[in-house]
C-alpha cells in the first residue's frame, strides 16, 4: 500500500503542472479571444509550421501573420495557445525541433522528445543572451537531467526578463563587427576554439574584448596599438550585445575566456596538445592546472607561472615556456598588461597560440565564485562581480558602462547623420 501511495504522489506532481498549464492556456484562451477576433477581420492569419511533437509526434506550431506572411508585432504568438491547451506545447520545455530532426538520448537513455516541446526554453533563453554554447542537443539534454516545477518557473522567469535584450540573432551575420572604431572577430565559441587551435606560421595572439577594455583603449593609446595587432578580437559581455544591436553591427555570440576555457581542455585533450598557465598570484595557477586535469581526463598542462616576475626574470621564463612544448598559451595579467606584453614578446614565445584571459585563474582556482549560471543567462554576471568587490569594481560598471553606452548613442546618431546626408546627395 504504501508503494501505491508513493507512486500515486508521483504521478500527481507529475499530472498538475501539466493540468495548471492547460487551464491556464484554456484561460487566456477565452480571455483573448476579442483580440485574436480583431486581428483576423484585420487580415491576420494563423500559419502552421510542422515540428517534432512529444514521442516525435508531428505538431503544427501556430503563429499569427499579416497579409505579408510577417509576424504580427506583440501577438505573433498567440495562436500557440490552442497548441498549449491541447498539450501539444508546453509553457516550459526543450526547444521545438523542425521535423527531421535526430531524436537525442541524454545520458540516462531518456528521449528529449518524450518531454513537450515548450513555448519557453533554455536554448532560446541563452541565445537572446548571447551564451548558447554547445549544440540545442546539449542544451536540451541538460533541461531534461534538471528539470523541475521549480526550474521551469526560473526558465520563465529569465526569459521574460530577457526579453528586454530582444529576440534572439538570426539571419546570416557579418564576419566583422564594428564597436567605436575596434573591429571584433564576429565568431560563436566554437569557431573561436577552431580559430585558436588552427595551426599558424607566426604566434597567433587572441584578445577578449569587453565594454571595460573598448574604454580603456580610448585611453591606452599602447594597449588600443596591442588589441588592433591582436590576430583574433573576441566579443566578451553583455554589453558588446547591447552596443551591436544599438548600431546594428550585431555579436554571434557572447566569447569569454572563462566559458572558453573548459571547451579549449576538452579539445585540448581529445588532440593530445598541452597548456602553460601564467599569471596570478603564487600557487594560484598550480591550482588551476589541478582543476583541468582532475576535471579533464588526459588534459595535459606543460607548465605554470605565477605573475609577479622581474623584469630580469622574463627572459628565463619565456625559456621555459618555449622549452615545456605548449601549443597554447593563458596569460593572466589582467588588461592591458597581458595584451602588451603578448605582443612586446610574440617574436620570442614559441607557442601557437597566446591568450589574455584577465581574471580567469581566479575563478578556476576556486579564489572567487563566478556568477551563477542564472545570472549568466541574463547577461548579469557584471553585477555579481560589483556584489563581490565593490570597492575595486564599482568605477569599472557603475561609471565605465554608462560612458560607454554614451559613446555608443553618439556613434548611432553620427552614422544616422552620415546616413541622412548621403540620402539627401542622392536625391538632390
Amino acid at each position: 500500500m504504501r508503494l501505491s501511495i508513493h507512486q500515486f504522489r508521483i504521478a500527481l506532481q507529475a499530472a498538475l503542472p501539466v493540468a495548471i498549464g492547460r487551464g491556464l492556456a484554456a484561460l487566456l484562451l477565452v480571455l483573448t479571444a476579442p483580440v485574436a477576433v480583431h486581428l483576423w477581420l484585420c487580415g491576420a492569419r494563423v500559419r502552421r509550421t510542422p515540428r517534432l511533437g512529444r514521442h516525435g509526434a508531428l505538431v503544427m506550431e501556430r503563429t499569427l501573420v499579416n497579409r505579408a506572411g510577417a509576424p504580427v508585432a506583440l501577438f505573433h504568438a498567440l495562436p500557440r495557445l490552442v497548441n498549449l491547451a491541447k498539450g501539444d506545447l508546453s509553457w516550459v520545455g526543450p526547444a521545438a525541433r523542425e521535423v527531421g530532426s535526430r531524436e537525442l538520448r541524454t545520458e540516462k537513455g531518456r528521449v528529449v522528445v518524450s518531454v513537450p516541446p515548450g513555448l519557453f526554453s533554455t536554448w532560446k533563453l541563452r541565445q537572446r543572451t548571447n551564451v548558447a554554447y554547445g549544440t540545442q542537443n546539449d542544451i536540451d539534454a541538460e533541461y531534461v537531467r534538471t528539470r523541475s516545477l521549480r526550474a521551469n518557473g526560473g526558465i520563465l522567469l529569465r526569459s521574460l526578463l530577457a526579453s528586454l535584450y530582444g529576440g534572439e540573432t538570426r539571419g546570416e551575420l557579418a564576419d566583422r563587427a564594428d564597436i567605436l572604431g575596434l573591429p571584433l572577430d564576429n565568431l560563436s565559441m566554437d569557431q573561436a576554439i577552431d580559430a585558436i587551435l588552427t595551426p599558424a606560421a607566426r604566434l597567433r595572439q587572441v584578445s577578449f574584448i569587453n565594454v571595460d577594455c573598448v574604454n580603456l583603449s580610448h585611453r591606452d593609446a599602447a594597449y588600443r596599438s596591442a588589441l588592433m595587432h591582436s590576430d583574433l578580437r573576441l566579443a566578451d559581455g553583455i554589453g558588446l550585445r547591447i552596443a551591436g544591436r544599438i548600431l546594428r553591427s550585431e555579436i554571434r555570440q557572447n566569447v569569454n575566456g572563462t566559458d572558453l576555457f573548459p571547451l579549449l581542455l576538452a579539445r585540448l585533450a581529445a588532440s593530445g596538445q598541452s597548456l602553460f598557465l601564467l599569471g596570478g598570484r603564487p600557487g594560484v595557477a598550480d591550482d588551476v592546472a589541478a582543476w583541468a586535469q582532475a576535471n579533464y581526463t588526459g588534459a595535459r598542462i606543460a607548465g605554470t607561472a605565477h605573475g609577479y616576475f622581474a623584469p630580469n626574470e622574463e627572459g628565463a621564463l619565456i625559456e621555459r615556456i618555449n622549452q615545456s612544448g605548449a601549443a597554447i598559451l593563458l596569460v593572466a595579467f589582467g588588461a592591458p598588461r597581458q595584451e602588451k606584453w603578448i605582443e612586446r614578446n610574440a617574436g620570442r614565445l614559441h607557442v601557437h597560440a597566446a591568450l589574455g584571459v584577465g581574471g580567469l585563474f581566479d575563478f578556476y582556482a576556486g579564489r572567487i565564485p563566478r556568477a551563477p549560471q542564472w545570472l549568466r543567462e541574463l547577461g548579469l554576471e557584471w553585477a555579481f562581480r560589483l556584489y563581490q568587490e565593490p570597492g575595486r569594481m564599482w568605477r569599472r560598471y557603475l561609471v565605465g558602462n554608462v560612458v560607454f553606452l554614451s559613446k555608443v548613442m553618439t556613434e548611432r546618431a553620427k552614422r544616422q547623420l552620415g546616413i541622412r546626408q548621403i540620402q539627401e546627395q542622392v536625391n538632390s
